[in-house]
């Protein structure tokens, strides 16, 4: 029974002494490499990738930063062409809610920050960007196709019964009409309104100044730090050194690196903008057209 309590001891011994070497090596590195200890406070990256049309693990992973005490300022990597309004905006609140836990956020746009890409960096402290870099495109899209002319070709009538003046606007079966349109449009100038408020109030700039570059145009890096929609020139490197120093951080500070997992979904989703479960579930004959802060 000693014998068996001596090796039970002696592994445990063995398990605690490996587990402490794991943790200094551990330690040695992130300190040689980012500048700060295993445990230390440190600034959080995360990406936001591809189309814009799910943030919900986004956004459980900006909350985990939120209430991580050892995150001091986040770091949120953009390249995105934009997307679906909704998932836009819940990211750019998530973001409000970091900063108002008291937690720096940079944005730093990669390649491609535009509309929704950039709807959601305006709600950073600090906004860093390529000379290269291609972002803006305040505007939103609605498109849908008039196909009637060749179902009439092929002999197809397309049948729809309704409740609801307006429940198949946007229809492909027939022309959009005169009243229609201005349903639509009211739609869009509406959401058009929330993005133009989102970068001004962002960036801190008056509404009318916003106005003037909030017509779907494009612009380079170079550009946009003319506009100051961004706040200086820079890669990844220098966003993390400026949220290292908004929260009184050593420079170059630890890193917590983003979270990446990789799944065919997630490529098809961001990337191709096809949601393979969509394949599969059974749907009316009809077109969806969602509106999109879309470059």
């Amino acid at each position: 029974m000693s014998r068996r309590l001596t090796i039970i001891v002696a592994a445990a011994l063995v398990y605690v002494a490996t587990a402490a070497l794991f943790v200094v090596a551990g330690g040695a590195l992130t300190r040689g490499r980012d500048g700060g200890g295993f445990f230390g406070p440190r600034v959080a990256v995360a990406e936001m990738d591809g189309i814009i049309l799910d943030a919900d693990d986004l956004v459980r992973e900006l909350r985990s930063h939120r209430d991580n005490p050892l995150v001091r300022a986040v770091v949120i990597r953009i390249n995105s062409p934009g997307g679906v309004v909704a998932p836009t905006q819940e990211v750019h609140d998530a973001l409000l809610r970091l900063r108002k836990a008291g937690k720096p956020v940079v944005a730093s746009l990669g390649a491609v920050a535009a509309s929704g890409g950039y709807y959601v960096a305006v709600a950073a402290d600090r906004i860093y960007a390529s000379p290269g870099t291609l972002t803006g495109s305040i505007g939103v899209i609605m498109q849908t196709a008039n196909v009637e002319q060749l179902l009439k070709k092929v002999g197809v009538e397309y049948v729809i019964v309704k409740a609801g003046q307006y429940k198949d606007v946007g229809s492909f079966s027939r022309a959009m009409t005169l009243e229609e349109r201005r349903v639509l449009q009211a739609l869009l100038d509406d959401v058009h309104g929330q993005f133009i408020q989102a970068v001004a109030q962002g960036r801190k700039l008056p509404r009318e100044q916003v106005l003037g570059f909030a017509d779907g145009r494009v612009f380079s890096g170079m550009q946009a730090h003319a506009l100051k929609m961004v706040d200086a020139l820079g890669g990844l490197e220098d966003a993390v050194e400026a949220a290292a120093r908004l929260a009184n951080l050593p420079v170059p500070p630890a890193v917590l690196a983003p979270r990446r997992k990789f799944s065919l979904t997630d490529l098809l989703r961001n990337h191709l903008g096809l949601d393979p479960a969509a394949l599969l579930r059974p749907s009316l004959p009809a077109v969806k057209t969602p509106l999109y802060l879309m470059d």
